[in-house]
């Protein structure tokens, strides 16, 4: 069964290749670029008169792929992504990876994880992840755009040595968060205190954030007087934990509001479980 897929699909793609109007590096000037740090690894190869190719990862999150054209024409109809045989290579069949769309405005297609990390694998391999559309400028012309694998090995080295040192999380994981409490407890939990912890990291990590908002909140039961009370406790139960963790006590702000802002009405016990909460919000410059 398999000979009998692979077979048709070489056939198409040697005569897609020698018709198709195809971009690539050449071997002299394929070149990979890195940008490193602590929230993100970019790693990215030009793409001469086409655009440019990238690997992203962000911290918390797993690798992506975007091919960037530079103008946003070239895959409205969509298009297949094959791992082909580069020109040293020989004997070594294609490998249908996925088919993807176009972002709308953009053009711009986004890979997802799981087709990225196939692109990597096929990369070290020597191979070329290659995109095909059957329409280029809306001609009758097809459409080859090609990652080159010169030079990866070296730089996936680098790529890899650069999300070791990513942080476990990223602005947007940890910008808004709600610490949950049960019915007339203010102390942490274990699960709560791992997740002030990756905040706290976070933000000793990022010079931008210059606020943290931490707002207490209670369920409608009982009198509203111990809501307010119990909302307060929570609040500075959080504070306090997370200026034992290092962060600037002038950057704190600590609010409290009883049973005043519900997320959800107080009219089952699953939704006054989410209600009794402290939310934290970070803000950068």
């Amino acid at each position: 069964m398999f000979v009998r897929l692979i077979i048709p699909l070489i056939i198409f793609l040697s005569a897609y290749s020698v018709q198709a109007i195809t971009f690539r590096s050449s071997i002299d000037d394929a070149k990979w670029d890195l940008e490193a740090s602590k929230f993100s690894c970019r790693l990215s190869q030009l793409i001469p008169s086409f655009g440019s190719a990238v690997f992203e990862h962000e911290a918390g999150e797993s690798v992506r792929f975007i091919l960037k054209p530079t103008e946003n024409v070239h895959f409205e109809d969509g298009a297949k992504l094959v791992a082909e045989a580069s020109p040293w290579q020989s004997g070594i069949a294609p490998r249908f990876i996925g088919s993807l769309k176009a972002e709308e405005g953009t053009g711009y297609l986004n890979v997802k994880p799981v087709h990225a990390k196939n692109m990597l694998a096929a990369l070290y391999k020597g191979m070329m992840p290659t995109f095909t559309s059957n329409q280029w400028y809306g001609t009758e012309e097809s459409l080859r755009v090609s990652v080159s694998a010169v030079n990866f090995q070296s730089a996936y080295s680098d790529y890899v040595g650069c999300t070791e040192g990513l942080l476990p999380v990223n602005y947007r994981q940890v910008a808004r968060t709600a610490i949950l409490f049960p019915s007339s407890q203010w102390r942490l939990s274990d699960a709560s205190r791992e997740r002030l912890d990756m905040i706290a990291l976070y933000v000793k990590n990022d010079d931008s954030v210059k606020a943290i908002y931490v707002d207490g909140h209670s369920d409608s039961m009982g009198r509203r007087l111990m809501n307010r009370d119990m909302s307060k406790r929570r609040a500075e139960e959080v504070t306090a934990y997370l200026i034992s963790l290092g962060l600037d006590p002038n950057a704190i702000t600590t609010r409290y509001h009883g049973e005043r802002y519900p997320v959800v009405e107080n009219n089952t016990k699953a939704n006054r479980d989410r209600n009794r909460r402290v939310t934290i919000r970070l803000e950068r410059d």
